[in-house]
C-alpha cells in the first residue's frame, strides 16, 4: 500500500478551470489519478477536461464521492477554499498555493484539527503514490520509478532532485510527499514518518529538511524512539546567514535549534544516514541499502 492516496482516491480540483490548475490537472490524469470533478464558483454545470465542474465542494463530494481536494486557487481566495474543502466532506486537502498569510494558516490549522481533516501544504508540490498511480499536485510524474523508498521533503525542488537521483540509480519510490516550506503547514515530517512506518510498501525513507523551525528535531525524536526503517536525511541551508530568509517563508534561522548543524546533529543522533550535499542524496541511499 501507499500512504494518503492510491488508485481508489477520488480527487476534486478547486481551480481546475484556471490556466495552471487545468495544466496540472491534465498531468495528474495522465499519471493515472482518478480526478472526478472540478470546482469553480459560477462554472457549475459545465465540463472541463471531460470532468464535471461544480459550484461548490459539497456538491462535488455528494455527487462524485470525492474524498481529496487539490487546490490551485490564488492566495487571495485560498483560505476560503481550504475552509470550504474542510466543510465539504473531504478527508485530505492538498494546497499548492503560495502566499497564504501566516495568520490565516494559524486559523486554518486549528479549524482542520477540529474537523479531523488532514492537509498537505500550503506552498508545496503535493504528493505522488508511485506504484498506486495517484499524483495529487505538481511533482513531475516522469521522474518516478516504483519501489520501496518513501520521500518526505520541505522543498519542492529537492523533492524532484532526490526522486530523480533515486530513479537514475534504479531505486524506486513508494510515496513522495512535499509538505511545504511555510512556517505553519498541515502535515509535518513527523506525521508522514508515522505513516511510512506503518506502510508495508515502504522499507526506507529519505527525509529532506531545511533551516528554520524545529520540524526536523521533532522528526528526529520520532525516528529515535519509534522508527524501525532506515532513514537518509539531508538538511538544506548550511551556509545561510542567521536572520535572513532563504526562499521559503519558514527557512529563516531564528535560534540555535533552527540551524542546519543543529538539525543534522539531531538526525545523526537518531541514527539517520546523513547526506552532506544535495547531489549525494541518491548515492547515500544506495550505500545505506547496500
Amino acid at each position: 500500500m501507499s500512504i494518503l492516496v492510491d488508485t481508489n482516491t477520488r480527487v476534486l480540483v478547486q481551480g481546475m478551470t484556471g490556466k495552471e490548475g487545468g495544466f496540472q490537472t491534465e498531468r495528474c490524469i495522465d499519471f493515472g489519478t482518478n480526478v472526478v470533478a472540478g470546482v469553480t464558483p459560477g462554472r457549475g454545470g459545465t465540463t472541463h477536461l471531460d470532468r464535471p465542474v461544480y459550484d461548490s465542494v459539497k456538491q462535488a463530494v455528494n455527487e462524485q464521492g470525492a474524498n481529496v481536494s487539490l487546490i490551485f486557487v490564488p492566495a487571495a481566495f485560498a483560505t476560503d477554499a481550504i475552509f470550504e474543502a474542510a466543510d465539504g466532506g473531504v478527508d485530505l486537502i492538498v494546497c499548492i498555493t503560495d502566499g497564504i498569510p501566516t495568520l490565516d494558516m494559524s486559523k486554518i490549522s486549528a479549524y482542520l484539527a477540529k474537523k479531523n481533516v488532514r492537509m498537505i501544504g500550503p506552498n508545496c508540490p503535493g504528493l505522488t503514490s508511485v506504484a498506486d498511480k495517484a499524483k495529487v499536485g505538481i511533482i513531475p510524474g516522469n521522474i518516478h520509478k516504483p519501489g520501496s523508498v518513501g520521500v518526505v521533503s520541505r522543498s519542492g525542488t529537492l523533492t524532484y532532485e532526490a526522486v530523480g537521483q533515486l530513479s537514475a540509480l534504479g531505486i524506486g519510490q513508494s510515496t513522495c510527499v512535499g509538505v511545504g516550506g511555510d512556517p505553519i503547514i498541515g502535515m509535518r515530517h513527523k506525521d508522514i514518518l508515522e505513516l511510512f512506518e506503518e506502510d508495508d510498501q515502504t522499507e526506507s525513507v529519505v527525509l529532506i529538511g531545511e533551516i528554520g523551525g524545529t520540524a526536523e528535531q521533532e522528526a528526529a525524536e520520532y525516528i529515535k524512539e519509534h522508527m524501525t526503517k532506515p532513514v537518509t536525511a539531508f538538511i538544506a541551508g548550511a551556509t545561510a546567514p542567521p536572520g535572513r530568509r532563504m526562499g521559503h517563508a519558514g527557512a529563516i534561522i531564528t535560534g540555535s535549534a533552527a540551524t542546519a548543524e543543529s538539525k543534522k546533529q539531531a538526525l545523526l543522533d537518531a541514527g539517520c544516514h546523513i547526506s552532506d550535499s544535495p547531489g549525494d542524496i541518491g548515492i547515500t541511499v544506495q550505500k545505506m541499502l547496500g
